[in-house]
């Protein structure tokens, strides 16, 4: 039974392979349409797929995994968005523009103490990026592209607004559940896109990034750290059609 099973899996990645790569015989079958003399025409949605565009522009539902304090051993699933655009200047270098923004709730460390009277569970959390740099596009045909970039800019991290107003009575600081303070810090996107082609303008885009923040506390030590976090995104890109 199991070697049954491996050899299903292996004939399905083998035809997936196929179909991917030479993509011409099941595509031009799925693809075909009747001229009225009863000659069949191949049409592959493919055909107008160029890399000679100008400028795009990327929207996609975005994942970020980090952590909202320095010692901090519990983190965070944040869900967001991802709006992206580029201007290419050649075939294989671009500089590309980007602002992220995600949003959920972390773990928080060992507290004994809110205005209640009561520990500090799940409190919101945020980040928003702008960054912007180069961007490099790699292999590619017309069925997809490995795309690599480099950002760099600047995050507003939102780590203190379910703690307690300032201004409350028993306001709770950021050292009581281990976070960052709430703050502007720079911050570094390295990654890159994979993308899929599905017509000449249209495509779907996953994008994995190592994301790289520099934030700071103000309580002791009052010292400040690198963290490298990870984030990704799918969603969709359009080409213009303005050529170079």
């Amino acid at each position: 039974m199991m070697r049954f099973s491996v050899r299903i899996l292996f004939s399905a990645v083998a035809l997936f392979a196929l179909t991917l790569c030479a993509g011409t015989p099941l595509q031009a079958q799925n693809n075909a349409s009747q001229a009225p003399n009863g000659v069949y025409i191949a049409v592959d949605p493919l055909a107008g797929v160029r890399y000679d565009n100008r400028f795009d522009v990327s929207l996609a539902a975005a994942y970020d995994h980090m952590k909202a304090g320095p010692t901090l051993l519990q983190g965070s699933n944040l869900g967001g968005l991802d709006l992206s655009g580029s201007m290419w200047f050649s075939r294989h270098l671009a500089v590309e523009g980007s602002v992220r923004g995600y949003a959920g709730t972390s773990g928080a460390g060992v507290n004994a103490a809110n205005s209640a009277g009561g520990n500090i569970q799940g409190p919101f959390v945020a980040e928003y990026f702008a960054t912007a740099g180069p961007e490099w596009l790699g292999p590619h045909n017309k069925h997809g592209a490995l795309i690599a970039h480099l950002l760099v800019g600047g995050v507003y991290g939102d780590f203190e607004r379910d703690l307690g107003h300032p201004s409350a009575t028993n306001p709770n600081p950021a050292q009581a559940v281990d976070f960052y303070n709430t703050q502007f810090a720079p911050a570094a996107i390295i990654g890159g896109h994979m993308d899929l082609n599905r017509t000449g303008n249209w495509v779907l885009r996953i994008t994995p990034d190592a994301v790289l923040t520099y934030y700071s506390i103000n309580y002791p030590p009052k010292t400040s750290q690198f963290d490298v976090n990870f984030a990704v995104s799918v969603g969709i890109q359009y080409k213009f059609s303005k050529k170079r």
